[in-house]
């Protein structure tokens, strides 16, 4: 029974790790080449060899310490890369309005003038 639900625990993490995989190079792969280089980040080519390679050790290759290696590089893309690159590219990055960081609800801020 307790072996059981720790193969249901550790299934349901590889196909976490799988999933962040996918979706991280799915968001490469849809970014534009250009926003790689004006954000200062590796190029596209490079993201998408170490995702894709990421992809294929979580469906083929069970080995945890290259499947947490993946991890790593996919949290990196979606936590660093992706919102630079959506930074650059015109995203919103989570601003309703896409103003300024020191714009208040009923516009920008003057210091008080």
């Amino acid at each position: 029974m307790l072996l059981s639900g720790f193969s249901l625990f550790t299934s349901l993490l590889y196909l976490a790790m799988l999933v962040i995989a996918v979706v991280a190079l799915v968001f490469a792969v849809i970014a534009r080449e250009d926003a790689y280089r004006a954000a200062e980040k590796q190029t596209k080519p490079f993201w998408l060899i170490v995702l894709g390679i990421t992809v294929v050790v979580n469906l083929f290759v069970p080995m945890l310490f290259l499947q947490l290696a993946g991890l790593v590089a996919s949290i990196v893309f979606m936590v660093d890369v992706r919102p630079a690159i959506r930074q650059v590219s015109g995203g919103r990055g989570g601003r309703r309005g896409g103003g300024s960081s020191s714009d208040g609800p009923y516009g920008p801020y003057n210091g008080g003038r």
